[in-house]
C-alpha cells in the first residue's frame, strides 16, 4: 500500500512538471507577440500631436518657382531658369486657394511658373491671385485643382499666450510634411524683412524653422492655422530657435481684399509722426497738399525757403500731439496706426490733439485719408 501511495505521488509530480514546461513556452510566445503587437504607451499630449498632424498635413504644399534671369558671364546672354522653394497652406479646398509668404515668390511675376506640390505627390501650376508686402503674404490660386484637398481651419491669435504649445508643418530644405513641435515664446514682436519693410504684430516661437519652412502654418494643439512662419534669427541661416509667424487675425482682415483686387489699401494720413519722451506720438512732418495738412494739422518741422534760410525749422511748441483716434487714447505712434489701420475710412477719421502737448490747448479735427 505505501508502494502505491508513493508511486502515485511522484507520477502527480511527473505530470505536474510536464504540464510546466509545456506551458512556460508557450508563455513566452505570448508575452513576445503581446510586445510586438501592442505600441509603445504615449503621453496624451504625444496622441494630441499625432492627430493634429494626421487632420492638418495634407492642406501643406510644396511650392516651386521658377524666374527666367540672365546670367552675367554667359557670352550670349542665355536666359536661365532660377528655382525657389518654399511652403503654403491651403485655406480654400473648393478654389484651391494658398496662402505663403510673399517672399517665396518674390521674384516671380504673374507671367512666371508657380508649382505646388501637393500631399498626393502631384504637381499644378498655380497663379499670382495677390500679396501685401506690409504682412508679407502672398495669395495663390491653383489653375485646375483636384476635388479632393483638405483645408486648414483658422484659428484666433488674439486668444495666444506666451507658453502655449505649437505646432509648426512645412518644407525644410526640401524634406515635404516635417513636423516641430515648441511654444511661444512671446508675441508682437517687430523684424526687419529681407525686402526691408519691418513686419508687425509677429508671434515668436521656438518650434524649429528652417529655410523652406516660409509660407508653412503655425498651428495649436487643435490643429487650428493661428500663424504664417515667415522668418528666422539666425546667422548661419539654420534655425537657431526663434522663428516668427505672422498672426492669422492680421491676414484675415486683408484676405478678402487680396482676393478681389489682388493688393490692400491702406490709409494715407500724410504726415511722419515721431515719439517723444516728454509727451507722447506728435507729428514730426506733413506732405503738401495731403490729408494732414489740409485738416490744419501742424508738425514740429516745417520748411523754410527764404533769402536768408533753407530746410525746416523745428517748433515742438507749435506741434500736434495726437491723444486720441476716434475717441480712442493713444500712447504712441505704433498705437495710433493701429487704431488708424482698424477703422473704417467711411467717414474720415477723428482726432483729438494738442498744441504743444498743453491740454488747455485740446482740439478736434476731421481727417480723410487717401487709401493707396
Amino acid at each position: 500500500m505505501r508502494k502505491l501511495t508513493k508511486i502515485n505521488l511522484w507520477l502527480s509530480i511527473a505530470l505536474l512538471l510536464g504540464a510546466v514546461l509545456v506551458v512556460l513556452p508557450s508563455i513566452g510566445r505570448n508575452s513576445a507577440n503581446a510586445g510586438s503587437d501592442s505600441p509603445a504607451p504615449r503621453t496624451e499630449e504625444e496622441e494630441r500631436t499625432i492627430q493634429v498632424y494626421k487632420n492638418t498635413n495634407e492642406a501643406v504644399v510644396f511650392i516651386t518657382t521658377i524666374t527666367l534671369t540672365v546670367d552675367p558671364f554667359d557670352v550670349g546672354f542665355q536666359l536661365k531658369p532660377r528655382e525657389g522653394t518654399g511652403s503654403g497652406v491651403i485655406i480654400d479646398a473648393a478654389k484651391g486657394i494658398v496662402l505663403t509668404n510673399l517672399h517665396v515668390i518674390q521674384d516671380v511675376t504673374r507671367n512666371e511658373q508657380i508649382s505646388i506640390m501637393l500631399a498626393n505627390s502631384q504637381n499644378y501650376s498655380a497663379r499670382l491671385v495677390g500679396y501685401d508686402q506690409e504682412y508679407d503674404i502672398a495669395v495663390l490660386q491653383l489653375h485646375q485643382p483636384p476635388e479632393k484637398m483638405i483645408a486648414a481651419k483658422f484659428g484666433d491669435s488674439s486668444k495666444l499666450e506666451v507658453g502655449q504649445r505649437v505646432l509648426a508643418i512645412g518644407n525644410p530644405f526640401g524634406l515635404d510634411h516635417t513636423l516641430t513641435t515648441g511654444i511661444i515664446s512671446s508675441l508682437n514682436r517687430t523684424v526687419k524683412s529681407s525686402t526691408g519693410s519691418l513686419l508687425k504684430g509677429l508671434v515668436q516661437t521656438d518650434a524649429a524653422i528652417n529655410p523652406g519652412n516660409s509660407g508653412g502654418p503655425l498651428l495649436d494643439m487643435d490643429g487650428r492655422l493661428i500663424g504664417i512662419n515667415t522668418a528666422i534669427l539666425s546667422q548661419s541661416g539654420d534655425s537657431a530657435g526663434i522663428g516668427f509667424a505672422v498672426p492669422i487675425n492680421q491676414i484675415k482682415r486683408v484676405l478678402p481684399e487680396l482676393i478681389a483686387t489682388g493688393k490692400v489699401l491702406r490709409p494715407d494720413m500724410g504726415w511722419v509722426l515721431v515719439d517723444t519722451v516728454a509727451h507722447g506720438p506728435m507729428v514730426r512732418r506733413v506732405m503738401e497738399g495731403g490729408p494732414a495738412a489740409e485738416a490744419g494739422i501742424q508738425p514740429i518741422e516745417r520748411p523754410v525757403d527764404s533769402v536768408f534760410l533753407k530746410g525746416y525749422v523745428t517748433d515742438v511748441e507749435r506741434a500736434d500731439l495726437i491723444v486720441k483716434v476716434n475717441g480712442q487714447k493713444v500712447s504712441s505712434r505704433q498705437e495710433v496706426e493701429e487704431v488708424i489701420a482698424a477703422a473704417d475710412m467711411q467717414d474720415g477719421l477723428t482726432l483729438t490733439l494738442r498744441r504743444g502737448g498743453d491740454p488747455a490747448k485740446e482740439r478736434t479735427v476731421k481727417v480723410k485719408p487717401v487709401l493707396r
